[in-house]
């Protein structure tokens, strides 16, 4: 799947996507994803931002209510005709463009900090991305991004399951085969009502996958400094409160990475 098709099928994910992560069904998101994404990054407050990949602008709406200045860019012309009416309805002066993240249109050094949350594994084009993350943010500034974690996310996967039935572990294989290689996967959000499942089509979600040293090394041969990485997981309360996400604690989904230019 070559740059013009991963966009086209996002553009097709973007209807069904907005209305049942709106209605909170994303709920990896939603529980533990992006709240450790947001513990992790710096004070924005008064700082310039560019949020690539923002689809409807859910993250971007909670990086501007930190008191940072936002622009929102996303191939998908639903996502961010959806998010700019978010942004009329209740503004807090985020741009948002449709633009690909291989060629920003920005100037160099434009902005203080750039993020992407889930964004870039699904990007044809990768190395051309980081670059351009490089290119706009500030000598000093920081790229923080959230991406399936490599070592889990594998062609070949199967869950292990104890004596009660629940899942206590993971095998995976093919890891090295996997880089480079473009994978469509089909799904929808599990905690979605069978009526919406069934009132919207699957997701067709292209993931450019590739090996954990790859990403590592991708940042640094772009000269980021690599500067701190989490691996979401809900705690203990959150878990208590939504036992349904027990498999997050078995193995690790997410992987967020912070680099720095400089």
């Amino acid at each position: 799947m070559n740059h013009n098709e991963a966009a086209l099928a996002w553009e097709a994910n973007a209807e069904a996507w907005t209305a049942l992560s709106r209605k909170g069904y994303d709920r990896c998101r939603d529980l533990f994803n992006t709240p450790t994404f947001m513990r992790m990054l710096p004070d924005i407050a008064g700082l310039r931002g560019i949020d690539i990949g923002c689809g409807e602008g859910h993250n971007t709406r909670m990086l501007a209510e930190k008191g940072a200045s936002m622009c929102g860019i996303d191939v998908a012309p639903t996502f961010i005709r959806y998010a700019q009416e978010a942004e009329a309805e209740y503004p807090l002066g985020i741009d948002y463009q449709i633009a690909s993240a291989t060629a920003l249109p920005f100037r160099d050094a434009e902005f203080d900090f750039a993020t992407a949350f889930m964004s870039f594994q699904d990007i044809c084009g990768q190395e051309e991305a980081v670059s351009e993350a490089f290119r706009v943010v500030k000598q000093g500034g920081f790229f923080q991004f959230s991406i399936t974690h490599p070592c889990f996310q594998t062609p070949k996967w199967k869950w292990v399951h104890d004596e009660e039935g629940r899942r206590s572990a993971m095998i995976v294989g093919d890891y090295f085969a996997m880089d480079g290689k473009c994978h469509v996967d089909e799904w929808i959000f599990g905690a979605a009502p069978a009526e919406l499942k069934q009132k919207y089509p699957k997701f067709k979600v292209p993931y450019y996958k590739r090996t954990l040293s790859s990403w590592l090394n991708l940042l640094i041969r772009n000269r980021f400094t690599i500067e701190e990485l989490a691996e979401p997981t809900p705690d203990d309360d959150t878990l208590a409160a939504n036992p349904q996400e027990a498999d997050a604690r078995v193995i690790a989904y997410f992987l967020i990475i912070r680099c720095r230019k400089g």
